[in-house]
């Protein structure tokens, strides 16, 4: 005889008979999990972290606003207004990053690069990332591939195929990256790599 009637013997207090029948408790256990891990999935996904933007627009082309001025481009070179939402628990600051993977250096190009932004900052004004302007206190910008702490736009090689360009803002565990003012920004990256609890980006394109 199989050992499966004297299981449900002992668990449930019930002789068993013809087929085995699982005990009332685990069903109810089971049901209570299910709806369980769906609200925490529902959740997830009404609370993803997220970034957004009323000047660029995920998979479309970027503005004449968001090109570079020089280089043989002649754009505004303004950094777009960027928003984010639903942080990761746990975060104490953040790290913003635009980066061309496609640029023909054999390590993309650093369009922006800018740490140390207050936990309590969930969005950058269009053109906080010019040379001249005033981002909120603490906030270090870095030497972009240009030679400019600050946003420098778009411009890839004319003729080339389009480009991508990837804003991403870094949710980091610490408030403050401790950094050499003149850092590069593979140093940066790799701090925010090292203390980052999420990340959230939206990718744009551009040619000439």
């Amino acid at each position: 005889m199989s050992a499966f009637p004297s299981f449900f013997r002992a668990h449930s207090g019930k002789e068993a008979t013809g087929f085995a029948v699982w005990p009332a408790w685990p069903s109810k256990w089971l049901v209570a999990g299910i709806f369980a891990l769906g609200a925490s999935m529902g959740a997830q996904a009404e609370g993803a972290f997220s970034l957004s933007s009323t000047d660029v627009q995920p998979g479309k082309m970027l503005t004449i606003n968001q090109v570079f001025k020089g280089f043989g481009c002649e754009g505004g070179n303004v950094s777009p207004a960027l928003a984010w939402k639903n942080a990761p628990q746990g975060t104490q600051s953040f790290a913003l990053t635009v980066y061309d993977p496609d640029a023909p250096t054999g390590s993309g190009w650093w369009h922006w690069m800018a740490y140390n932004i207050p936990v309590a900052v969930s969005s950058l004004p269009a053109g906080a990332g010019g040379v001249d302007a005033v981002m909120p206190d603490g906030v270090v910008q870095v030497r972009n591939d240009f030679g400019v702490k600050g946003f420098g736009g778009a411009c890839p090689p004319p003729g080339d195929k389009p480009h991508r360009y990837q804003f991403t803002i870094h949710a980091l565990k610490v408030d403050k990256l401790e950094l050499p003012a003149d850092a590069s920004a593979a140093l940066v990256g790799y701090m925010i790599n090292a203390n980052k609890l999420g990340s959230a980006s939206i990718e744009a394109l551009y040619q000439r």
